[in-house]
Order: structure tokens, then C-alpha cells, then sequence
């Protein structure tokens, strides 16, 4: 069979006996139509599957009510909850939500936001690779926030890394180690550099050393490297960039023989679905992403509502979850 044509808004004026303006104010402006009369039209409307044209509808208002959230890879685990939060977020405000993977690319980051930026109200950037002034001019043509990234004049949505890294860096001292490796991912990462800067500083006044590794690819892949690099430096402990590098750098260790943590402590930061899976299960610093998700496009609505000169910055807790990839200072 063909399939079935879909009900214009003509058809349905046809089917209420009203006129195909009194439709549209019935959707578009509803305090101009009489109460009985809109109520009669959205049930017509109803029956025959009638919804208004966004397309149609955004020429009328010039907002299109929806909204890109780009994450830098899809496949990882951690930008799940962000996903998910944010869509959370775009469903109670009623917005479209259309996703873009950026690839961990700044220059392909830049083409979607370019490409995009006339088809949608705004951007929620997770974890953006782009310099700060690239993403001022962007915020210029369209409201834009960020996540687990902070710009200055960017309403952006952050984790607490410097409580997050004092409560890494006081397990391992509770432990007996002296020193830490952190294993680094790209150098374009913000939510990196903070992590890094956070656990040298608590390093610091804990007394304990503290080096810096990498960059390593942020993934299962870049565990091999990230690993054979903290044996030959000796390490008792070693804290990576994130729960994907973290799960493959005890891979690696298995492979040689090295104990997790008979030898060697592991901590990754994310508590990623799958961190209590792995062997052994891994310590890691929880973020709350799905409240990150929902926050940054509460703060891109708000925008472009009201295209508010004061955009929020909002720094959410994070949480230390002890599990047995950390263990004492090898005796």
C-alpha cells in the first residue's frame, strides 16, 4: 500500500469547520483563540495525526526549538549520562535534542558548530576542544554552554576537580604511597589540565610527588603505551585521565604480569558504566553527568528565552568511589 498522506494544516481547518489561521493561533498563539473552539481543534487535530511543521513554525518565530549537543566520542561511556541528562532537559522544555561526535577533533568541532548554527536555538559543547575565542564567537550567533569545560562569559556546567583530586590524592596517602603518575590525555583537554593541576596541588601539601605522563588517546587504546611508560618509572600508583584509559592500562598490566593493586594502584576519574565490571573493579572519582547534561540545556534555553547577559556557571560535587584497583604501598 502507499503510504499514508499526512494531514495538513488545511485539512484539519476543513475537518473543525474553522478557518486555517484559527488552526495555527490554536497551536502558535492559544490565548487568541476562544477555549472551546482550541480544544475542538487540537482533538480534530488529534484524530487526523495533525502536527505543526517545525520548519513552518521557526519561519513564524525564527526559533526552531532545538537544540545540538556535540560530544568529542560517542562511544565513550562517560558522555552516556550526558546524553541522557540532556535529553532529559530538551524533553521538559519541550526542545529537539540532535547530537553531533566531534571525534575529539577542535577542527571538525568548529565545522559542525559552523553547520549547525543556523538550524538550531543553541549548543550544548561537551568537553570542547575549541580555544576560548573560537567559542566567543561562536556564543556570538548562537547561545551556547558547556560542559566539564569553563570559559569566561559562557554559561558552563563543572565538576568540583579540586575536591575531587584532594580525595584521590588523601586515599592513596591513607594507603602509604610518597608518589603518583597521572597519565594525561589530550593537551586540548580543559577538564584534563584541571585534573592534573588539582592533583599536583594536593600532591604538594600532602607531601607526595607527583609526574605527569603523555598525552594518551582517552581510550582503551591508549592503555598499552600509558602503562608500559608508569612500570618503567616505577610507579606504586597511577591516576589516569579518565575510567576508558584507566580500564586499559590494567589490561596491559595483566598482560605483563603486573598486579592491580599488588604492584601498582589504579584510579580513573568518570565512574563510567562498566568501572565495577572490570577486573579488578576500579577506583575511580564519580561525576554527576546526567545532572550536567540537564543544567547546561537549562542554561541554553534560558538564553534563548531571554537572552540573559549573566550566564550561569554551576560547579557540581564530585565523589571518590573506593573500590580494589587501589590498595597499599607494595611492601
Amino acid at each position: 500500500m502507499p503510504p499514508r498522506k499526512r494531514a495538513t494544516i488545511t485539512d484539519v481547518a476543513a475537518a473543525a469547520g474553522v478557518a486555517a489561521s484559527t488552526v495555527s493561533r490554536a497551536f502558535t498563539h492559544p490565548g487568541r483563540v476562544n477555549v472551546h473552539t482550541r480544544e475542538h481543534v487540537l482533538a480534530v487535530a488529534e484524530e487526523l495525526g495533525y502536527a505543526p511543521n517545525p520548519a513552518a513554525r521557526a519561519l513564524e518565530s525564527g526559533r526552531t526549538r532545538t537544540l545540538a549537543l556535540l560530544v568529542p566520542d560517542i562511544t565513550n561511556p562517560y558522555f552516556a549520562g550526558v546524553i541522557k541528562g540532556a535529553e532529559r532537559g530538551a524533553a521538559a522544555a519541550g526542545l529537539t535534542l540532535v547530537l553531533g561526535d566531534t571525534a575529539e577533533n577542535p577542527a571538525q568541532e568548529a565545522q559542525l558548530v559552523r553547520r549547525l548554527g543556523p538550524a538550531v536555538d543553541g549548543f550544548v559543547l561537551s568537553a570542547s576542544r575549541l580555544p576560548d575565542e573560537e567559542l566567543r564567537r561562536a556564543a556570538d550567533l548562537n547561545p551556547i554552554a558547556l560542559v566539564n569545560r569553563a570559559t569566561p562569559g559562557l554559561a558552563c556546567v563543572v565538576a568540583d576537580f579540586d575536591s575531587g583530586t584532594r580525595q584521590i590524592v588523601d586515599h592513596l596517602a591513607s594507603l602509604g604511597h610518597h608518589s603518583l603518575v597521572f597519565l594525561g590525555g589530550p593537551p586540548e583537554s580543559w577538564s584534563g589540565a584541571r585534573r592534573w593541576a588539582g592533583l599536583r596541588a594536593a600532591a604538594e601539601e600532602r607531601g607526595l610527588g607527583a609526574t605527569r605522563f603523555g598525552p594518551y588517546v582517552p581510550a582503551l587504546a591508549g592503555g598499552a603505551a600509558a602503562a608500559d611508560a608508569a612500570i618503567a618509572a616505577g610507579a606504586t600508583a597511577v591516576v589516569a585521565h579518565n575510567d576508558m584509559l584507566a580500564i586499559g592500562v590494567m589490561l596491559r598490566l595483566a598482560e605483563r604480569g603486573v598486579d592491580v593493586p599488588g604492584d601498582v594502584s589504579v584510579v580513573g576519574f568518570d565512574n563510567i558504566v562498566g568501572a565495577d565490571f572490570c577486573n579488578p573493579p576500579l577506583t575511580t572519582l564519580a561525576e554527576r553527568t546526567e545532572e550536567a547534561g540537564a543544567r547546561a540545556v537549562e542554561a541554553v534555553a534560558a538564553q534563548v528565552l531571554s537572552r540573559t547577559d549573566d550566564p550561569p556557571t554551576r560547579v557540581l560535587p564530585t565523589q571518590l568511589v573506593v573500590r580494589r584497583s587501589s590498595g597499599p604501598v607494595p611492601g
